[in-house]
């Protein structure tokens, strides 16, 4: 019979790393970042070790203690007779796999620590859209999710051996995209000198004892998976909603696993106890109203993996007579997801889109940043452009880009802020400062959250839709599936699921951290 054990999205939401094990398979239903516990130990100027490898990462368990799955030149520093002897859920495993359901790091970001032969099976988007945010990014010990740069051990140090890098093994739900452009970019290396193989991932064939099943979320490529075991089907929701423009898609997810009678469902838990979902169509019609009204420059804060809010902003632009502006960073994004899927992301969306020329050095060597110029260079926008005609433009900044302001320096506008609440402290933190550069600019802002509650308030909602469904739409997607057994995870309210199932013939079982759970 199947085992389940949860090292992740226990009484949190994200982080999840759920090993999946019956008598001939062993899996990992994603394995991400827990951000809220890494923040019990770790902020902005307190990190773990880069020198130290996984040992920081494994004393604080933000990982667990599994020997046989982490890279080796990463575990130089761990001693594993100590975990061994003092952590009760030390334990020697192999495993053939990671069933990565999207590109969100809080489901990712610790692959980065597995070794690279274990494969990542996933969606061809999500896999270009992972490598794309490693492309731009900082070099970073805990987002090596695509390739990797070896350590060695330098006077007890683990540093980089040089500008080599090792590919992970990724195998995708369906065809590698087509075309010379695709296979390039996924050859293409931080470095001008190198490039990754092999160039072309293995594809997930119809014989396998796997379903992918893509499904509506904040992010395209998102999807969720069934295993087949000797006791019966094992589902996992990933993240999904019922309320976007692709809700047809989690739909027929739900009739699909259905008809496979699972014998467990492990559903995503991430708003038990919210009742109402505010839909894009709502969004749509609220951002409009106020980029009609505005007056001067707007600006647009939404997550840039986010291509439906993009798609209703772009439409809102050309409604209003203005151009949408992203950053390098995001059109490289926009490009690698065309590549992944032109009917998702369309060509001539991104020949619509202008790139605003960010200040940065220009001797520092950025491989992606010279990708993103040589497709599109006459799409460039400067701020002394911007800062002209400042009525013909909105801007995609987010609160991470608003000191590019300084150089365009508005008068006056609109900040429309079309994200999610500010859930901890560090977040409200940056919600007053955020208010602080706005003030100092003189732009009104429309949908920012309280910075004391980090809530919305009431008479500013409606200019962000959740990526998540509701807690009645995810009763109604369980009952409507059937399992035998129920596991919420990715939630703080685990209870919600019970008091919400009880009578319905579904056991539903809270899982412990670190504890297997027979099935």
């Amino acid at each position: 019979m199947p085992k389940l054990t949860f090292y992740g999205g226990v009484g949190e939401i994200g982080g999840n790393k759920i090993l999946l094990e019956d008598e001939e398979l062993k899996l990992f239903l994603d394995f991400g970042t827990p951000y809220g516990r890494r923040g019990d130990f770790f902020e902005e100027f307190l990190n773990p070790r880069p020198g130290a490898g996984l040992l920081d990462l494994l004393e604080m368990d933000l990982l667990p203690p599994l020997k046989g799955i982490y890279r080796e030149d990463m575990a130089q520093h761990v001693h594993w007779e100590h975990f061994q002897a003092h952590h009760p859920h030390y334990r020697e495993v192999e495993v053939q796999g990671v069933l990565l359901s999207h590109a969100h790091m809080d489901h990712s970001g610790y692959i980065s620590f597995l070794r690279p032969d274990i494969p990542v099976y996933t969606s061809a988007m999500t896999a270009f859209v992972t490598k794309a945010t490693q492309d731009v990014g900082k070099s970073d010990l805990e987002r090596e999710l695509c390739y990797l740069s070896p350590r060695e051990m330098k006077n007890c140090y683990l540093a980089t051996a040089g500008k080599s890098y090792t590919p992970r093994a990724f195998v995708l739900t369906g065809h590698f995209p087509e075309g010379e452009e695709a296979q390039a970019f996924w050859c293409r290396s931080p470095a001008k000198t190198k490039s990754l193989k092999p160039a072309v991932p293995a594809t997930l064939g119809a014989a396998s004892p796997m379903r992918f099943f893509p499904v509506d979320h904040s992010v395209f490529g998102a999807g969720a998976f069934a295993v087949e075991t000797p006791g019966g089907w094992v589902a996992y929701t990933g993240d999904l909603r019922f309320h976007g423009a692709r809700a047809h898609l989690t739909a027929a997810f739900v009739q699909g696993v259905a008809t496979l009678k699972p014998l467990v469902l492990i559903s995503e838990g991430t708003r038990a106890g919210d009742e109402a979902s505010t839909a894009e169509a709502q969004v749509y019609e609220n951002i409009f109203l106020a980029a009609k009204k505005a007056q001067g420059l707007v600006i647009a804060d939404f997550g840039p993996r986010n291509i439906e809010r993009l798609l209703i902003m772009e439409m809102i632009a050309g409604e209003t007579s203005r151009r949408l502006v992203v950053l390098p960073k995001d059109m490289y994004l926009l490009d690698a997801m065309a590549l992944a899927s032109p009917q998702e992301v369309p060509p001539d969306l991104l020949s619509r889109l202008l790139v605003y020329q960010e200040f940065h050095c220009p001797d520092r060597e950025e491989v992606w940043r010279e990708a993103v110029r040589q497709r599109h260079p006459a799409q460039f926008v400067g701020p002394g452009e911007v800062r002209a005609c400042p009525q013909d433009y909105i801007l995609c900044f987010s609160f991470w880009d608003i000191n590019e302001l300084i150089d365009i320096h508005p008068h006056k506008g609109l900040y429309i802020y079309s994200s999610s609440e500010a859930f901890s402290e560090e977040q409200r933190m940056d919600i007053r400062r955020l208010k602080n550069w706005l003030k100092h600019f003189a732009i009104d802002a429309v949908g920012l959250p309280d910075e004391k509650t980090g809530e919305v308030p009431p008479e500013q909602r409606g200019f962000h839709a959740s990526g998540h469904a509701s807690g009645p739409e995810l009763l109604g997607m369980i009952r409507e599936i059937q399992p035998r057994v129920l596991v919420p995870i990715h939630t703080e309210k685990p209870g919600y699921f019970l008091e919400g199932l009880a009578g319905t013939g579904i056991e539903v079982r809270l899982p412990q951290l670190g504890k297997p759970m027979d099935l």
